[in-house]
């Protein structure tokens, strides 16, 4: 009988890995890594049915890590051993630091490629040879045009959140890297829903693959102390600054629906003694990465995000998410307070509601089938915005951002394996 795996030491790693995990300040494994890692370890094709937060990651860069130490094989100018392929640059950069925390101990080597940026140091990196490469679709097939790359030897090749990937147009790009990739390799595939074009490309990657669903530690509505602030449009900005007069708000992503909204809200908080920064898509690649290593970092106590900027933000120990400005697409809302409580963690999340956003909370208790409680006790209480029966303002040009990402999924259970793509589809609300 196998036994219970109730800590990381159970999980046979690599000693120094596990050293890493712990000095990380891990010792309890999430569900998808206690299923997942034991199979990767035997180089078993896995599909993984996976949100972010549910501690994917990690899943699948230490079972890689250990079997990459274990085959020992030197590594070949620009032919990394292993590739994974994200969507976005800022995940990109997440998912490379993860594999640098967890093979601190070891000697792998790593980078990591995205465009937005020069070529030359990616090159340079390359050109010494890599075990672990975290590429996105369009550099890394720039690269691979230029003769920069060689896919010929890889071991194994991870597909990280493949749903978002087709939703962004990459399916012609993965296609052409997948005619480069040798017949024999270990191959993981991850995506937080099934549809069946997602489950077509998993069947034409993977071999005999086990199959894992496993919903996030716990529901959104579960770990997220959510509340809503009714306030006048005029006194907005006093209750943003009243509600940072509380020392609990450590580690606060502040979210707008415009890049001009966040500027003058990272305007107003810093001349009001907050230490903040702020991320959009007219900020260049190096500042959005500095931006989000200063706030990981603890250097800044808040980050102004719009919602595209804040795709792929995996930051652990953010304790509030503020919803300065309340978005038009519900899905938006779960994407952002998800932001707080990862892995199992707690959070709060908080929206400010002025009087032209009250049908939009409304639209969000639908899809989430909760109730947002309203916290009354601020000085900026509004009665007249809470009894607000208005409609919200129409939409102009893509305001919200929602993603499929950030639906709410239905309460399946977690745990459960089955062979193949198609064994079992997800459902969704």
């Amino acid at each position: 009988m196998q036994k219970k795996i109730e800590s990381f030491s159970d999980l046979k790693l690599d000693p120094h890995i596990l050293k890493a995990v712990t000095e990380s300040g891990y010792s309890i494994p999430t569900p998808i890594q206690i299923q997942a890692i034991p199979l990767l370890l035997e180089g078993k094709d896995l599909l993984g049915c996976a949100q972010t937060g549910t501690g994917k990651t990690a899943a699948f860069a230490l079972p890689i890590l250990h079997n990459l130490v274990i085959q020992n094989r030197k590594t070949i100018p620009k032919q990394p051993r292993c590739l994974v392929l994200v969507p976005t640059r800022e995940l990109a950069v997440q998912v490379h630091d993860s594999f640098k925390i967890y093979g601190k101990n070891l000697s792998i080597k790593t980078a990591v490629i995205f465009g937005g940026v020069g070529q030359v140091p990616q090159v340079k990196a390359l050109a010494s040879g890599v075990d672990v490469l975290v590429a996105t679709p369009g550099r890394l097939v720039d690269l691979m045009d230029q003769r920069y790359i060689n896919l010929s030897n890889l071991e194994v090749f991870v597909l990280d959140e493949a749903d978002r990937m087709l939703d962004m147009g990459f399916i012609h790009s993965i296609r052409k890297i997948l005619t480069f990739l040798p017949k024999k390799r270990h191959n993981l595939f991850f995506s937080a829903t099934m549809p069946p074009d997602i489950e077509k490309l998993a069947g034409s990657i993977l071999v005999h693959p086990i199959r894992i669903d496993v919903t996030p530690v716990s529901s959104t509505v579960e770990l997220i102390a959510q509340s809503v602030m009714y306030v006048d449009k005029d006194h907005k900005k006093d209750l943003l600054l009243s509600l940072f007069k509380d020392k609990a708000l450590n580690r606060v992503i502040v979210f707008t629906k415009t890049k001009h909204g966040a500027n003058k809200v990272a305007e107003l908080l810093a001349k009001n003694g907050v230490r903040v920064d702020v991320i959009h898509g007219n900020k260049s690649q190096s500042a959005r990465q500095r931006a989000l290593e200063d706030f990981r970092a603890g250097k800044n106590r808040a980050l102004v995000a719009t919602d595209l900027a804040a795709r792929g933000i995996d930051i652990d120990a953010i304790t509030h998410v503020i919803n300065y400005e309340i978005p038009y697409v519900p899905e938006t809302y779960v994407h952002r307070i998800g932001r707080t409580a990862r892995a199992g963690a707690k959070g709060i999340a908080i929206s400010i509601c002025e009087a032209d956003e009250r049908s939009l909370i409304k639209d969000i208790e639908k899809v989430i089938d909760v109730k947002i409680p309203v916290n009354r006790e601020h000085a900026f209480h509004s009665a007249k915005v809470e009894e607000h029966t208005g409609k919200a303002p129409k939409i102009h040009g893509g305001g919200g951002g929602g993603g499929r990402s950030g639906r709410p999924q239905g309460n399946r259970q977690s745990g459960g394996q089955s062979r193949g793509p198609s064994a079992k589809k997800s459902r969704r609300r």
